[in-house]
């Protein structure tokens, strides 16, 4: 149907109404959760906003089931909010700190990957978990969650079931490390730089990363986002290792190989980059930095709770139990192979 402004409306507010009315709903609900959640972080420091989004926004949404006209707004809430709050969070930052922390975390980074990537194939073949889901599960655990599931799945041509038992195999982890991370970070009593680096390189997803290591401390948070982000990295040369591998190993696809340099290298990382550049150049005023990191902490709750909301037990069950138990090992793994290389290099 053509949109026809009337008189006493433009068009261009005409165009503006269809968007708004399909991420609106959504977008406010994860609004309204993320400000309880936050007022909850206030009083109760130790839980934090993000950790309180995402366990509001999963009881709320247990209890309401979202529908259909939901799920845009709560998509834009747990990705591009998700996203923007990096790059807010990248104006407390310099070039130089973000190059030490990134440069720093590489020792703990590349064994904790190796773990995951030889891991997933030696207890995959062990379970019995097909070869696509294995791969997909080690590189989700190994580098950034579900954004390195896509771009491997465009590499390698994995079929959506083998995506389906990855997505349902990483989600459920990434729930179970925001809830645990942080009281395991206390019991062991890291300190906010440590639990940084272990977050930022045991966490799956990024989403998970920010606000676990958020919930630990302001401190804990800016190393782990950095971390996270200098591990999110590895997805090009991972992905296009696996993509010459699958080539040689099926020559007709060698003509065919496709590299996604979108999802191997995602912009908002490009755009944290600019604006810890924006910070070391003086742009941003010293007055300006509380604001903006509290922004960048309120966005995260935002899009938590989104997520939360978004929880559907049906994601989990598509998983099966032997991804879920394969994805349970490489966790494990992962998580105690940082803190072993940590103790090793001194950074615990």
């Amino acid at each position: 149907m053509a949109i026809v402004a009337t008189p006493e409306t433009p068009l261009w507010l005409d165009r503006l109404r269809a968007p708004a009315a399909r991420y609106s709903p959504g977008l406010l609900l994860s609004l309204v959760v993320a400000l309880a959640a936050t007022f909850i972080g206030v009083h109760i420091p130790v839980v934090g906003g993000p950790v309180a989004g995402i366990v509001l926004g999963a009881a709320l949404g247990g209890l309401l089931r979202p529908g259909e006209h939901l799920r845009p707004g709560l998509a834009l809430a747990s990705k591009n909010l998700l996203q923007a709050s990096i790059v807010v969070l990248g104006t407390g930052l310099s070039l130089s700190q973000v190059a030490r922390v990134g440069a720093g975390s590489l020792p703990v980074m590349f064994g904790t990957l190796t773990v995951a990537l030889t891991g997933a194939w030696l207890f995959g073949r062990l379970l019995g978990v097909h070869g696509d889901a294995r791969t997909l599960i080690g590189v989700g655990t190994g580098i950034c969650g579900a954004s390195a599931i896509a771009a491997t799945t465009a590499v390698i041509a994995a079929g959506e079931v083998d995506v389906a038992y990855a997505i349902g195999t990483i989600f459920t982890f990434n729930v179970a490390a925001v809830l645990l991370f942080p009281l395991l970070g206390h019991l062991l009593g890291l300190s906010q730089h440590a639990f940084g680096l272990w977050s930022g390189t045991a966490i799956n997803d990024t989403s998970s990363v920010v606000a676990a290591a958020y919930s630990y401390g302001a401190t804990a948070g800016a190393y782990g986002v950095v971390v996270k982000l200098t591990r999110s990295l590895m997805i090009v040369p991972i992905a296009v290792a696996l993509g010459v591998w699958r080539a040689r190993r099926e020559p007709g696809r060698t003509g065919r190989l496709r590299l996604p340099l979108r999802r191997m290298f995602p912009m908002f990382i490009l755009g944290f980059l600019v604006a810890a550049a924006a910070n070391s150049l003086g742009l941003i005023p010293a007055e300006a930095h509380a604001g903006l990191g509290a922004l960048g902490v309120f966005l995260i709750t935002v899009a938590l709770a989104g997520i939360g909301l978004g929880i559907s037990p049906a994601t989990i069950r598509r998983a099966g139990h032997r991804p879920l138990l394969l994805g349970a090992l490489l966790w494990v793994a992962v998580a105690l192979t940082s803190l072993g290389l940590q103790a090793l290099t001194g950074t615990l």
